[in-house]
């Protein structure tokens, strides 16, 4: 059998946790198959993804995304996913919670082709509905289509803030090609379900870019009730932070403009080591721990 079809218990001395899938029954399907272009990864548990071997590939930002809004709405039964490239953010969430219905909105044709095969390798297509177009678009989403928990890992930069990069697929994930931070709070506030949750990651640093989120919420009418800083190496600035936003008129009055600063989150240790927090947070969402 395909060692990429390997369905072990045990990684590397860690016992993966979460649904098992019997890889070997895609081991005759050719669309199961990574083409010479792309690789088939482990993304959570069993879980695993097709990606371009040069394009755009899944990073620490989509994962902790997924695991900050799942840790934060645990009981969501209908999840959307805006922007969501080749499905690393929903995937990982869908992981998290086996009882939730998904929706996934993305305008890339090789992603959305990639996401299609990762959904049906991991046997996520009986509740996770892939749709092929933009989040602006009105028509997307129907008017009363309404979500418990909203995730959400839009582009960072301007068109003009840098060099585009070499892979059109990377280009439309790092910068803003096709809408904003602000129209991914817009799109959130008209379908977040009552009490329901928004969950995105986007830059900290400089602090303009924080800024661009806390506006972006205001103008959607979004409270930002939690946020937290990412530190990728021990002794660094953050770079990233995680943001958790709920409709303000969902909330009491007074607690509107109240946003609870977590700790910031170190990723790796002066060494390089995985910093102990978060390797605990890589099991529960269903990675190694090293």
């Amino acid at each position: 059998m395909n060692s990429e079809f390997n369905s072990s218990p045990y990684f590397k001395g860690w016992a993966k946790p979460g649904p098992r899938i019997d890889h070997s029954a895609h081991s005759d399907d050719p669309l199961l198959h990574p083409n010479p272009d792309e690789s088939l990864d482990a993304l959570a548990g069993h879980y695993r993804i097709f990606q371009l071997k040069k394009g755009h590939r899944f990073s620490t930002d989509d994962v902790l995304t997924a695991w900050y809004g799942t840790s934060w709405c645990p009981s969501a039964s209908r999840v959307l996913d805006l922007g969501s490239g080749i499905g690393s953010v929903g995937m990982t969430a869908a992981w998290r919670l086996q009882g939730a219905q998904f929706v996934t909105i993305e305008a890339q044709d090789i992603s959305v082709q990639l996401a299609r095969k990762s959904a049906r390798f991991n046997q996520l297509e009986h509740r996770y509905e892939i749709r092929h177009g933009d989040l602006r678009d009105p028509s997307i989403l129907g008017e009363n289509e309404k979500f418990d928990l909203i995730l959400g890992s839009p582009p960072y930069f301007p068109l003009d803030a840098g060099i585009l990069g070499d892979h059109p697929q990377k280009v439309a994930c790092r910068f803003e090609v096709r809408g904003t931070v602000a129209d991914y709070c817009q799109t959130a506030s008209r379908h977040l379900n009552w009490g329901g949750v928004f969950a995105c990651v986007f830059p900290v640093l400089p602090d303009e870019q924080r800024q661009r989120v806390i506006q972006g919420a205001r103008e959607a009418q979004l409270s930002i009730i939690r946020r937290r800083d990412i530190i990728f190496k021990e002794g660094d600035r953050p770079l990233i932070g995680l943001f958790a936003m709920v409709r303000s008129d969902h909330l009491p009055e007074n607690f509107r403009n109240q946003t609870w600063v977590e700790p910031p989150l170190t990723i790796r240790t002066q060494t390089g080591a995985a910093h102990p927090e978060y390797a605990t947070i890589k099991l529960a969402i269903g990675l190694p721990p090293t």
